[in-house]
C-alpha cells in the first residue's frame, strides 16, 4: 500500500460534510484497504468558525474556500455546500489546481453539469456526484456503468422523502396537505421555507440529471416540467382510492416512442396500488427505471439525511480517489445523442379530471362533446349531485397534454361548469 496518504478537502461541513468527516476518521482503516492508500482530511472549508465540529482538529477549519482548493497538493475536493455560486467557482478552481471533485450539488448539476465536466475533461479530473440524486440509494453508477450497453427508455420515481412522507400521511391518515406539512416540518424532515421541495424544484433538479446521463442528452433544470404538490388535496386521495390508486409526486423522464426525443418533467400523479413504487412509504425514495434488455429495476432507500448522503459521498470518493492511484479517470459526461427535448404539451399520458357543474339535464353531454372535439378520448365517468350542484369525475384515455389542456380550457368556458376542481395525470399503468 501507498504510504502518503491521499489528501481530502472538504467545502461545507454541516448535516452531511460532519458525516462525511466523522466517517473518514471512524472507519479510515476499511477506507486505506479498499483504496490502496490513506486518504487524509487536510482543511474543512465553513462560514462559521467558531462552532464547535467534534471529531475536526481546529486547525482544520477555514472560512477561505478558495484558498483550500488552489493549495495543489489536494486530491479530492468534497463539495457539500449546495448552491450555485461559491460552488461553481471552487469546483472549477478544484479542477484547474490538480484535484478531482466529488459533489452532492444538485442544483449546480442540473444548471451547469455539462460545463463542469467539459472543464474536469479538459484538465483530466474525476466529476462524481452519487450523492445529488436519491441519497444513498445507488443510481447515478448503474445508470451511467452498470446499465451503459442497455437502452433506457424510462426512468421514473420519487425523488424527494420530504414530499413523499407528506403525500403517505395524507394518505394513510386522511390529513389535510397543511397538517401533514407541519407534521414533517415538526419531525425535521422539511425546511422551514419548504417551496423547493413542495414546489418541485428539487425534484427537477434530480430529473435533469437522470435524464441527461439515461438518455445521453444534455438535459437542464429549465428543460424539466414542474408542478408542485401543494393543490393536492383530501377529495383527491378519495379520487383514488375509487380508482385504485394513491398519489406520489413523481419525477418522469421519458425517450419517445420513435427514440428521435425525450422528456422529464415532476408532478403530482396517480399511481395504481399495484405499482412498486405505490408501496414507497414515509420519507423514503425509490426509482423505476425500464430498459430494453434489463427490462424493469427498481432502486430504493432513504433518499436524504446526513448519514444516507455521505455513503453516497464516501462512495464517490472511493471510486475517485482509486483513479487517482491508478492514473485513469472514470466515465464522464455522455451527450452524443443529442436528442431534442421536447415541450411538455408532447407527452402522452391518462388524466383525471374533476368538476364542479350545475346539477341539471344534459350537462354530462355536454362536457362529453368538449372533449370529443379535442380528441380526448373518456374512459370513465362519475357523477355526483345535491341541491343544483354536482361533481363531475372523468377519466380519459392516453391523450397528450397539449389536448388536455385545450379541452379544460374550452370546459371552464361552459356555462354549466362552475369550476376545473382539480386535474391529476394517472401514471404506471
Amino acid at each position: 500500500m501507498r504510504t502518503r496518504p491521499l489528501k481530502v478537502a472538504l467545502l461545507g461541513c454541516g448535516v452531511v460534510g460532519s458525516e462525511v468527516a466523522r466517517i473518514m476518521t471512524t472507519h479510515a482503516d476499511d477506507l486505506a484497504a479498499r483504496i490502496g492508500a490513506p486518504i487524509e482530511l487536510a482543511g474543512v472549508a465553513v462560514r462559521r468558525p467558531s462552532k464547535v465540529r467534534e471529531g475536526i482538529p481546529a486547525d482544520l477549519i477555514t472560512t477561505d474556500a478558495t484558498a483550500l482548493v488552489k493549495r495543489g497538493d489536494i486530491d479530492v475536493v468534497v463539495e457539500v455546500i449546495g448552491g450555485i455560486e461559491p460552488a461553481r467557482s471552487l469546483i472549477t478552481t478544484a479542477f484547474e489546481h490538480g484535484a478531482s471533485v466529488v459533489s452532492a450539488n444538485k442544483a449546480l448539476l442540473a444548471q451547469d453539469g455539462a460545463a463542469l465536466h467539459a472543464e474536469a475533461q479538459e484538465n483530466g479530473k474525476d466529476l462524481y456526484y452519487e450523492a445529488a440524486v436519491a441519497g444513498a440509494i445507488p443510481l447515478i453508477r448503474p445508470l451511467r456503468e452498470s446499465l451503459a450497453g442497455d437502452k433506457i427508455n424510462r426512468v421514473m420515481g420519487i425523488v424527494n422523502g420530504t414530499t413523499n412522507f407528506i403525500l403517505d400521511k395524507m394518505d394513510s391518515t386522511g390529513a389535510g396537505y397543511q397538517e401533514a406539512l407541519d407534521e414533517a416540518t415538526a419531525l425535521g424532515y422539511a425546511e422551514a421555507d419548504p417551496t423547493a421541495d413542495v414546489e418541485g424544484f428539487d425534484a427537477a433538479a434530480k430529473a435533469a440529471i437522470l435524464a441527461g446521463i439515461a438518455f445521453h442528452t444534455r438535459v437542464r433544470l429549465d428543460d424539466v416540467y414542474r408542478e408542485g404538490m401543494s393543490e393536492v388535496t383530501s377529495a383527491d386521495f378519495a379520487s383514488a382510492k375509487e380508482m385504485g390508486c394513491t398519489i406520489k409526486l413523481l419525477a418522469i423522464c421519458e425517450r419517445a416512442a420513435d427514440g428521435g426525443s425525450v422528456t422529464a418533467r415532476v408532478h403530482p400523479a396517480m399511481i395504481p396500488l399495484s405499482h412498486p413504487l405505490a408501496s414507497v412509504r414515509g420519507a423514503y425514495n425509490a426509482v423505476f427505471v425500464e430498459s430494453d434488455a434489463a427490462g424493469q429495476l427498481m432502486f430504493y432507500g432513504p433518499g436524504a439525511g446526513g448519514s444516507p448522503t455521505a455513503s453516497a459521498v464516501l462512495g464517490d470518493l472511493v471510486a475517485v480517489c482509486r483513479n487517482k492511484l491508478s492514473g485513469a479517470t472514470g466515465p464522464g459526461d455522455s451527450a452524443y445523442a443529442q436528442l431534442p427535448v421536447s415541450p411538455m404539451g408532447d407527452v402522452v399520458t391518462r388524466y383525471h379530471i374533476s368538476l364542479d357543474v350545475a346539477d341539471k339535464p344534459g350537462v354530462l353531454a355536454q362536457v362529453a362533446t368538449v372533449f370529443a372535439e379535442h380528441g380526448v378520448s373518456i374512459d370513465t365517468v362519475r357523477q355526483q349531485g345535491k341541491d343544483g350542484e354536482a361533481s363531475l369525475v372523468v377519466v380519459t384515455h392516453r391523450a397528450s397534454d397539449a389536448s388536455l389542456n385545450g379541452t379544460v380550457e374550452s370546459l371552464r368556458n361552459l356555462d354549466t361548469v362552475r369550476g376545473v376542481a382539480s386535474i391529476m395525470r394517472v401514471e404506471g399503468e
